[in-house]
């Protein structure tokens, strides 16, 4: 949706960057690093969004950062744009499973508006330092989101013996299962 609105895949990942981090500040090596583009590109992005008021920039320990500058005018506009793209369930899955191996995703609790055990219970091998940091500082989220990991191995052992905790998961029809490539009876 925002590739509609936004023509350049590198302005989307600036935005992104610094909408939802908006206390952050960045420089141009950091930020190419960070979003795996071209140097020019993201320079030539910076100036522009610099020069519509969103970005400011200042030198500090001779590089130059950027930061967001929270009086602009669509600011909030903006921010909350991203931050509802970005918290769409598909986008969380693909950019979960994006940390790892995941043979499973079970998104239940704060992403269903119910109250269980867990809000997700992912089935694979993840950097759980990426996803805690991925849940806690990029979700608008109303609290810190509860997950637990499992091996496959040990899911299956547990599916097999009918394990409460994870059959009442997998049984409950009110959980999204949006990554599925184990057999979940």
């Amino acid at each position: 949706m925002l590739k509609r609105l936004f023509t350049s895949n590198v302005r989307i990942k600036l935005l992104r960057k610094f909408l939802l981090n908006p206390e952050e500040e960045h420089y141009i090596r950091q930020l190419t690093r960070d979003l795996d583009e071209q140097i020019n590109s993201v320079r030539r992005e910076l100036d522009n969004l610099k020069k519509t008021g969103l970005l400011r920039s200042k030198m500090k320990a001779r590089k130059k950062y950027y930061y967001i500058n929270p009086n602009f005018i669509f600011f909030n506009e903006f921010r909350s744009m991203f931050q509802k793209a970005e918290s769409s369930l598909p986008a969380i899955a693909k950019r979960i499973s994006g940390f790892g191996d995941i043979q499973v995703l079970i998104f239940s609790g704060i992403f269903i508006e119910k109250n269980t055990p867990v809000d997700m219970l992912i089935v694979g091998s993840i950097d759980k330092e990426k996803l805690t940091d991925y849940l806690n500082k990029q979700l608008p989220l109303s609290r810190s989101v509860k997950f637990t990991i499992m091996t496959p191995e040990d899911f299956s052992y547990r599916i097999k013996c009918k394990d409460k905790f994870v059959t009442d998961i997998v049984n409950d029809k009110d959980n999204i299962i949006p990554i599925k490539k184990l057999d979940l009876q």
